[in-house]
């Protein structure tokens, strides 16, 4: 690799945790996040991830609940999740299948588990919305794995493409604001893979399964499951397996939109003006009308 060609290699910035928490009606997850830096991975700002084959850590679901100001992306990998919400919206997220939701002004919902036994496992990634595009209608769009289609590099190497596009391969999610590049990446053994990123998008790896080797200062930097990874700036990421096994690793890139965080809840706006409006109109019934 060339001097050039290594400069523009996103190399490991920092590494988080997740952490055991529940939520929902005690729904077991595990939880990325920066603890009282809500938005520090912006436009990222919050991945949980769902993995047990015991149904009491899932039975629970997720009963009707809000959101308004940022987009939920949920992707199934075993089981299945039922959605429903005030819109009329209904259907069964089966293994492969996502769903990408635009809470935008305000929208009720609710994700309970399809099943009574057996494994569940899956993810949901919170992206932040602009500000000029918070109090849109909401939107919902499902895919099944189908939809999904597969980017083959090299060998030992594939990724789903979610959402974006890399090489010739086109997600099915497309026309986002901040332009979100989302694979799913699996690589056997000690496979390697390169996907060219925006230069100006953040971009972070969550792995599942296995580890994966990262570029860092010194050499290279071995990351572990359910370890989520920031990389530097720069124009390619490159990947590779660090167990024998499969290593499978979400990459997610997007725009930063660089604007003020207010959080509060399922509530995500720009001030706590915002915030305290959202709460409001829940109240009274007229987040969701």
């Amino acid at each position: 690799m060339s001097p050039n060609t290594q400069a523009t290699v996103r190399s490991l910035q920092g590494l988080y945790p997740a952490r055991a928490t529940s939520d929902g009606d005690g729904v077991r997850i595990q939880r990325v996040a920066i603890p009282g830096q809500f938005g520090a991975l912006d436009p990222f700002l919050m991945l949980d991830e769902i993995a047990s084959d015991e149904a009491a850590d899932y039975i629970g679901g997720f009963p009707e609940h809000p959101h308004r100001g940022f987009e939920t992306v949920t992707l199934m990998l075993e089981g299945r999740m039922r959605h429903r919400d005030h819109m009329g919206n209904e259907g069964v997220i089966e293994p492969g299948g996502v769903q990408w939701m635009s809470a935008a002004r305000g929208i009720l919902h609710s994700e309970m588990p399809e099943q009574q036994s057996g494994r569940l496992h899956g993810f949901q990634l919170w992206i932040n919305l602009p500000a000029a595009d918070k109090m849109n209608a909401p939107q919902y769009r499902e895919f099944t794995a189908s939809d999904i289609p597969l980017w083959q590099s090299g060998v030992n190497a594939r990724a789903r493409v979610i959402s974006g596009s890399v090489g010739d391969v086109h997600g099915p999610v497309q026309g986002v604001a901040t332009q979100p590049l989302a694979l799913d990446i699996t690589l056997e053994g000690s496979g390697q893979l390169e996907v060219p990123v925006s230069p100006s998008a953040t971009v972070i790896a969550y792995v599942y399964a296995g580890s994966v080797d990262l570029p860092a200062a010194g050499g290279l930097r071995n990351v572990e499951q359910q370890q989520l990874a920031r990389l530097h700036k720069g124009s390619r990421v490159v990947l590779r397996g660090g167990s024998e096994g499969s290593n499978r690793v979400l990459l997610l890139a997007a725009e930063p939109l660089n604007e003020p965080v207010a959080h509060y809840g399922p509530f995500v706006m720009n001030t706590p003006e915002e915030i305290e409006q959202a709460i409001a109109d829940y109240r009274s019934g007229t987040l969701a009308s």
